[in-house]
């Protein structure tokens, strides 16, 4: 049966040129680079300039992802943004990128789900196309955390970094079956009863100032290996395909510990994962766009191929998306 999906027409990335080591870090706080490798995978972070603005770093994104595509701002109907780190409080970050592409009509927006936001603007994105209400939408996950970070607690400011990944979706036509390109299924979820386990201290109508990053580090951890393996196996089941259909995992970049339990409690290798972490850091809601346009510029992901997208953040929210390239 014929039915509408939302195909990756093109993808981009961009990363401040600024990169901050293990070294670097060890030098001025109580740590090591063994043991933030050894508990996180991670090596070096991308740090925003100080004249870098979330908006800068998504427009340069935006932009790739129009040259990679063949099209122009004027191409575009909407852009949904996701973000915990914008330039303001308001307008959204997403209506700079709209009059920085030349996008003269259609609407753009900002979405909060922190690290699961990319996966909760694909879900919108993909209800937007297959409704009927836009042909193309601009997706993209752009953050700043650096701005949101106390840069004395060794145990949060090691983790993060800054980038910003978009991806374009435009309406085709499918069979209706699994072996259609686009959006196959989404699985979102939150739980605000752990709101205090991973969140930032401050808010315009709290503190009256952005506040900084806070973590319970035991208890994220364990939740992310549990939650992302029941949402990956969710959206499998809903989409009616296994594990061994899968040919890329491309998760969350938090914790290399994370993406390895996870990996293993779906049954796939980490051959076929998709790891960024030991390079970006943890970029929340740009961590899974930018991985993926990576893998896609290198090749390692190619047209046809099935993608298994998840993440978790705070609220927590978290979410699943199999698209197939």
């Amino acid at each position: 049966m014929s039915m509408k999906r939302a195909r990756a027409v093109g993808c981009g990335h961009y990363l401040p040129s600024r990169v901050v080591t293990n070294e670097e870090l060890a030098a001025r706080l109580d740590t090591t680079d063994e043991w933030i490798r050894t508990r996180t995978g991670i090596r070096r972070r991308h740090v925003a300039a100080d004249d870098e603005k979330t908006s800068d770093l998504a427009i340069a994104a935006a932009q790739h992802a129009l040259a990679n595509a063949g099209l122009t701002g004027a191409d575009i109907d909407a852009i949904v943004l996701a973000t915990a780190t914008p330039d303001q409080t308001f307008p959204a970050v997403a209506t700079r990128v709209q009059h920085a592409i030349g996008m003269k009509n259609g609407f753009a927006f900002d979405l909060h789900a922190v690290c699961a936001g990319f996966i909760y603007a694909i879900a919108n994105a993909n209800s937007l196309i297959v409704s009927g209400m836009v042909r193309r939408v601009l997706v993209i996950g752009a953050e700043t955390f650096s701005r949101i970070l106390d840069w004395n607690d060794r145990s949060t400011c090691v983790l993060f970094g800054d980038g910003a990944g978009a991806v374009i979706l435009e309406a085709t036509e499918g069979e209706g079956s699994t072996a259609d390109r686009g959006v196959l299924g989404i699985c979102l979820h939150s739980d605000g009863a752990h709101n205090n386990i991973l969140y930032v201290s401050g808010g315009p109508s709290s503190t009256r100032d952005s506040g900084f990053v806070k973590m319970e580090g035991r208890e994220v951890f364990r939740h992310a290996v549990v939650k992302l393996a029941e949402v990956a196996d969710e959206v499998m089941e809903k989409v009616g395909v296994t594990s061994a259909d899968v040919d890329w995992i491309v998760p969350h970049q938090a914790n290399l510990r994370i993406i390895e339990s996870t990996a293993k409690k779906a049954s796939v290798p980490m051959s076929k994962v998709v790891v960024t972490v030991h390079d970006h850091g943890n970029t929340s809601a740009a961590s899974i766009p930018l991985a993926l346009s990576i893998a896609v510029a290198d090749g390692r992901i190619r047209p046809g191929n099935l993608l298994l997208m998840e993440a978790i953040g705070g609220g927590l929210a978290w979410g699943s998306a199999l698209l197939r390239w």
